[in-house]
């Protein structure tokens, strides 16, 4: 009987509890979409107004903080102590805290004249569109106010290597949203949802309570910038905050760029097909390169570098080989369950349904760049995913105004496209890692296995689709999951690496 490694099994128990998560996140999409699909434009009007609350908990206490801050708590957890670390981390979440509030603040008092700037977030929409969006994003941040404690009690659980309570956290998240949509929103409109986000942000926080007092948690009322623990974080954080500024600026210009096109649903399908293809981007990428992060970081502070390679080599294997043919049986078959899913009529289903097939060719980019991004910060060289995503976001930036001026007619999908940048970060950050390793990765027999399985699963996966008798739903799921199956075996090689990962 094949044995996992502890890396194997966190990684499977991760992408459990997502998968879960993505099952609700799509309730939850699937019940406000049918809430709003005679009314597409109040739906951009909220996902666009998502963006800017987005930004200050991504840079201030969510991935600008969390993925620079595991390394260093694993550090004082390796070579100090619990309590040390714990009075670090109270610390770093006094000043997230502040800085967080700030922010939210500012932004609320200029919410209006951050949405109608031209380099603003939907400058292309009309006034009242304008007026709704701040007032939405208004009441969005207090649900970022929530998450700057939460985003960061998440990296202190998962640097004492428990990984259950915060991949529990954002099912609880989905419930709470979905609390809004189904009840919240019938009394108060499109504001109801916006409150179930932020029901959603107290119940991410609180279901992650029980594991601070598992692992002693003692809060340490401190706001010292003098500390030299807090001056370390901040010199580790400082290049991610940067790094995680351009990675929100892609999503701001996104919807900056769907606005432009003049098609209803713009923003929406963007969303709605980013969101398509997160699922098994977070299921197979997320899942692993967040189980890797603290064992990562533990063989960079022990210099075992030969270990660190190999681990490395593993994970990028298994999700070459792994997204590859997922993307594709997704891909061919994904029309029907566009359609069952969000109840869209039949142009906006269309629209939809190619820009989540554009956003799957970039699945195996995003896939392996989050792993290689989390090697670098356990390596603590923060400064080159700073780099990289400068060259990302010159791509994407590059793409998506050629789209817009060349083809603007293609619409939401040509904007989707620019994604593919996030192939090219990953491509140069792998470069840049075998140079700085004592011996090369080498992944070449994984890309043309992928492709390989990729090829005959999408055939079958079409072919079943096409000819099974049946409802389109029943034989387009069928399709996938035989597809899937047949391209299993050709990379079933690779897929094994995962046991002793």
């Amino acid at each position: 009987m094949t044995k996992f490694s502890f890396l194997a099994r966190t990684s499977l128990l991760i992408s459990f509890f997502f998968g879960i998560d993505k099952v609700l996140a799509f309730v939850r999409t699937a019940i406000i979409a049918r809430q709003y699909r005679d009314s597409i434009d109040l739906l951009d009007s909220f996902n666009a107004a998502n963006n800017l609350p987005d930004v200050i908990f991504a840079l201030i206490s969510g991935g600008a903080l969390a993925m620079a801050f595991i390394p260093l708590l694993t550090e004082y957890l390796t070579q100090k102590n619990r309590a040390a670390a714990w009075d670090l981390f109270s610390r770093v979440a006094n000043l997230a805290f502040v800085v967080t509030l700030v922010a939210a603040s500012l932004a609320a008092i200029f919410a209006q004249q951050i949405v109608d700037s031209d380099f603003g977030i939907a400058p292309g929409f009309g006034l009242e569109q304008r007026q709704l969006m701040a007032s939405l994003m208004r009441l969005n941040l207090i649900a970022t106010i929530i998450f700057s404690i939460s985003g960061l009690v998440m990296a202190g659980l998962q640097a004492n290597q428990h990984f259950l309570l915060p991949a529990m956290a954002p099912i609880l998240y989905n419930v709470g949203q979905i609390i809004g949509a189904l009840f919240f929103s019938e009394r108060y409109g499109i504001h109801g949802l916006v409150y179930g986000v932020i029901l959603g942000a107290a119940l991410h926080l609180l279901i992650q309570v029980p594991g601070l007092i598992k692992y002693q948690f003692r809060w340490t009322p401190a706001l010292d910038l003098r500390d030299k623990g807090l001056q370390i974080a901040i010199k580790l954080m400082g290049p991610r905050l940067l790094t995680m500024l351009g990675i929100q600026f892609i999503v701001i210009a996104r919807d900056n760029l769907a606005s432009r096109t003049g098609q209803v649903g713009a923003v929406t399908s963007l969303t709605f097909g980013w969101m398509i293809m997160q699922v098994p981007e977070t299921l197979i990428g997320t899942a692993m390169a967040i189980a890797m992060l603290p064992t990562l970081s533990e063989l960079a502070s022990r210099q075992d570098w030969a270990g660190f390679r190999q681990t490395v080599e593993k994970a990028v294997r298994i999700l070459i080989s792994l997204t590859l043919p997922v993307a594709a049986v997704i891909a061919v078959n994904i029309h029907p369950l566009v359609r069952f899913v969000f109840g869209f009529g039949d142009a906006t289903t269309s629209l939809l349904t190619w820009t989540a097939r554009v956003y799957l060719l970039t699945l195996t980019g995003y896939a392996v760049q989050e792993t290689l991004v989390r090697v670098f910060y356990a390596r603590q060289e923060p400064w080159t995913p700073f780099f990289s995503i400068l060259r990302r976001l010159a791509v994407y930036l590059l793409i998506g105004i050629v789209a817009i001026k060349y083809f603007r007619w293609v619409g939401a999908p040509a904007i989707a496209f620019a994604e593919i940048a996030a192939t090219v970060e990953a491509i140069i950050l792998f470069l840049w890692l075998n140079k700085r390793l004592p011996e090369r990765i080498t992944v070449s027999s994984a890309i043309f296995k992928g492709l390989f399985a990729s090829l005959i699963g999408a055939i079958v996966a079409y072919g079943l689709a096409v000819n099974l008798p049946g409802g389109a739903v029943i034989t387009a799921v069928i399709g996938i999951l035989v597809g899937g199956l047949v391209a299993l075996p050709v990379i079933w090689k690779e897929v094994r690496l995962l046991f002793n990962l």
